[in-house]
């Protein structure tokens, strides 16, 4: 997971303790960069912000867990809620107009959650902590979104992932979607992940093999592309903590669950 842009994490969480916040100056989540000179959010007291969010807790392991009462857990209930409705009514309708339903998941806080490493790596990012810590396979759930994955396909929904996990990362992030639920559909026909070596034809605008310039929206978006015109689904639902998971089309709707943490241009 490529995360340029990790010191704008401090105003995704503006928007969960005052919208007034973002006058002051820190990027939102909407955007890379600041939108004036004032000084930002204190990044302390944001800190204290995010963990009262999350109800973040050491458990029995000493690992940082959210709490199931938190106001992240309620935000993602709400959530979960609206998307099982409409799964349920949008499947309905794309059988009676003979097409083929999918839904498609990003995987990093969208299905596993990263609490834990951005605690213990204060909200920064580092490639071989991060590697080291997807290849433990230990990540519990994003509270709700495993069992909404065997919702969809209880609905005859076709379920895919797109993630900006690497290949060489597989094996972990199958076994630990496993692990906590979400074993749907989990062979490589299903879970896209980023071959810089060995890019898809369907990305040759940006990517040839050992030439990578896809951005995270054409990465996603060109690859919701493929899923739509070459494996000829109709994605009823995308579901994404970031808004890039979600910007570029190939979508009837868009889920974006809270994660106030970091932020991917």
């Amino acid at each position: 997971m490529h995360k340029p842009l990790r010191i704008a994490a401090v105003a995704a969480a503006c928007a969960l303790t005052g919208a007034a916040l973002y006058g002051a100056g820190a990027a939102t989540a909407g955007q890379s960069t600041a939108n004036s000179t004032h000084e930002p959010y204190n990044i302390g007291l944001l800190v204290k912000d995010i963990d009262t969010y999350y109800g973040t807790a050491l458990d029995a392991n000493g690992v940082y867990q959210a709490s199931a009462d938190s106001p992240y857990a309620e935000d993602l209930a709400r959530i979960d809620a609206a998307a099982r409705k409409y799964i349920d009514q949008a499947a309905r309708k794309a059988r009676h107009q003979h097409e083929k339903p999918a839904v498609v998941f990003d995987i990093d806080d969208t299905l596993l959650l990263s609490l834990d490493y951005e605690k213990r790596y204060n909200y920064t990012y580092n490639s071989a902590s991060w590697a080291d810590y997807v290849n433990r396979a230990d990540r519990p759930a994003v509270f709700g979104s495993p069992e909404l994955v065997q919702y969809a396909e209880a609905k005859g929904v076709e379920v895919f992932y797109n993630s900006g996990l690497s290949e060489a990362q597989r094996s972990a992030a199958v076994e630990n979607l496993k692990k906590v639920g979400a074993d749907v559909n989990l062979d490589t026909a299903h879970v896209f992940l980023k071959d810089k070596a060995n890019p898809p034809s369907y990305l040759s605008a940006c990517a040839t093999p050992g030439s990578w310039t896809c951005t995270t929206v054409q990465y996603k978006s060109g690859t919701r592309k493929h899923i739509e015109d070459d494996l000829g689904y109709e994605i009823i639902a995308n579901f994404g903590d970031q808004y890039s998971d979600l910007d570029g089309g190939y979508a009837d709707k868009t889920y974006k669950l809270p994660n106030p943490t970091y932020f991917v241009s």
